[in-house]
């Protein structure tokens, strides 16, 4: 059943306070995350990028071009800062380039 709120509550607690009540942080890690991808990496990137998915706090990407993926093999870690900065928290931990 249902939590009846008293008072006056602003919508963001509220949103948050339904998404914590339905489990649905982690669908929303994986679109923000998608998200974060196409924002930091730019067209260049992005234009060799077939799919990103997060499955736990590992960020699996999958690229088309093999000369990208070793060149962002040597940045994982600068990867993960990045995402993590732009989320404002600690989602991703490890990246696997595919």
């Amino acid at each position: 059943m249902a939590k009846r709120l008293n008072g006056e509550n602003s919508i963001s607690d509220v949103l948050k306070e339904f998404m914590q009540a339905n489990n649905l942080q982690s669908g929303m890690d994986k679109i923000d995350v998608r998200d974060a991808w196409k924002n930091l990496m730019g067209n260049g990137v992005n234009n060799y990028t077939r799919d990103v998915m997060l499955k736990g706090t590992t960020l699996y990407v999958e690229l088309t071009s093999a000369v990208l993926r070793e060149e962002l093999s040597y940045g994982k870690e600068k990867i993960v800062k990045m995402i993590n900065e732009e989320l404002k928290r600690e989602v991703v931990t490890t990246v696997v380039l595919r």
